[in-house]
């Protein structure tokens, strides 16, 4: 088994066991974990998260988890670089590094590459905001028609953070989204030897599993993590304030629904996200092993990893 430069991936929908999976590995294989999931990074909230309990993060260590204050507009780019490093540094103690995670944008960036295209400013995005307040979407949208054409085909008029996006790339640099994303992909890890499985459950296992975790989330503090969130008036722009549960249990707090409400639209917004999850693996990540099934934690799947290391 030769574990030079070799980075072992385990990705999947939101409550498939991953997390598990991925201590397994590291136990076994002398390895380390690293968060790949783009609300785990976040120290507010870490049971609507479903981060990794103190204990579990004591059987192995793990890296890039609440990393951030809810108050940081964290990014792939911000990721992909502390990635990098904390990989780097796994090889030299020669330690087998475990990226584990089900945000598809941040796996694919690290196996694949990464485009060239800058992110955009806060100033940049003030902008963009302004000038929809003044003209309405649709006329920004009609602008980002006559610059870059062939990215507004690809995108509803009606969706702001896309049109947002675009538009404010070409006002950032004058170069069209469209160009930018022409440019050869980027490796910020050309050395890295990827090997990955993927979790693709049932739906209708993943779904009792979603649901059963939330009402987990729930016992454990989940509604008490989100009221001091709540006291903080973040923006409600701020990815941390996107996480699942996050706005339904906010809803509940501003008086707006019942919990018992707020808790059926988290659970039903977390099964429609798995399964998106789902669906996008399936599409886009290559993997060694496919489990058509949550990890059951059983001996013979470690083997089975063994054998592709």
């Amino acid at each position: 088994m030769n574990l030079e430069n070799k980075v072992m991936v385990v990705a999947g929908p939101t409550a498939s066991g991953k997390s598990a999976l991925a201590i397994d590995i590291a136990l076994a294989f002398n390895g380390e974990v690293i968060n790949a999931d783009s609300m785990q990074v976040y120290k507010d909230i870490p049971i609507i998260t479903a981060c990794p309990t103190s204990k579990d993060m004591q059987k192995v260590p793990h890296h890039l988890y609440q990393i951030y204050d809810a108050s940081y507009n964290g990014t792939v780019v911000d990721w992909l670089d502390q990635a990098v490093e904390v990989i780097r540094n796994c090889w030299k103690r020669n330690k087998l590094p475990v990226v584990v995670g089900g945000t598809g944008m941040y796996i694919c960036n690290l196996m694949y590459g990464t485009t060239t295209v800058p992110e955009n400013t806060q100033e940049t995005k003030e902008n963009v905001r302004a000038l929809c307040k003044q003209i309405g979407l649709r006329n920004v949208y009609d602008k980002l028609a006559e610059v870059d054409p062939i990215t507004a085909a690809r995108i509803h008029p009606g969706d702001t953070c896309r049109v947002f996006r675009a538009y404010g790339v070409y006002m950032q640099t004058g170069i069209p989204l469209s160009t930018w994303r022409s440019q050869p992909m980027i490796k910020k890890l050309p050395e890295g030897n990827f090997v990955s499985v993927k979790l693709a459950p049932l739906q209708e296992e993943l779904d009792q599993r979603c649901f059963m975790r939330f009402d987990q989330m729930m016992q454990h503090g989940a509604l008490a993590e989100v009221v001091k969130l709540a006291e903080r008036n973040l923006p409600d722009t701020l990815p941390a304030m996107k996480a699942l549960g996050v706005p339904e249990l906010m809803s509940f707090i501003r008086g707006e629904c019942s919990l018992e409400e707020a808790v059926a639209l988290g659970k039903l917004h977390t099964r429609q996200y798995s399964k998106r999850q789902k669906t996008w693996f399936a599409h886009q990540l290559r993997s060694e092993i496919c489990l058509k099934e949550c990890y059951p934690g059983t001996k013979n799947l470690i083997n089975d990893v063994k054998k592709i290391l």
